[in-house]
């Protein structure tokens, strides 16, 4: 889980860098069998893969408008809990 301090730095971060609504970049990696669950953050987008080269992790990454620093940090959120997920 990512904590208060951090989040609060991101947020000023995202609001001192974009102007909402704003184009945003995800990239995570992931083990291949965790794919669905950061599939499901964005419904109804399609998120780009690249596997490894030894095929055990896929990196995934969309381009997305959202409205606030709030959305971008809610996702955060949620990927946080997804056991071996990291982002970049």
């Amino acid at each position: 889980m990512i904590k208060d301090e951090e989040l609060q730095k991101l947020k000023s971060l995202l609001e001192e860098q974009h102007e909402w609504p704003s184009n945003y970049h995800f990239k995570f990696i992931v083990p291949f069998d965790k794919i669905l669950e950061v599939e499901v953050l964005f419904p109804g987008h399609t998120l780009n893969r690249k596997a490894s080269k030894k095929g055990n992790y896929v990196s995934l990454s969309l381009d997305i408008e959202l409205e606030s620093a709030d959305l971008v940090i809610a996702i955060y959120q949620k990927a946080s809990k997804i056991k071996g997920l990291i982002s970049l």
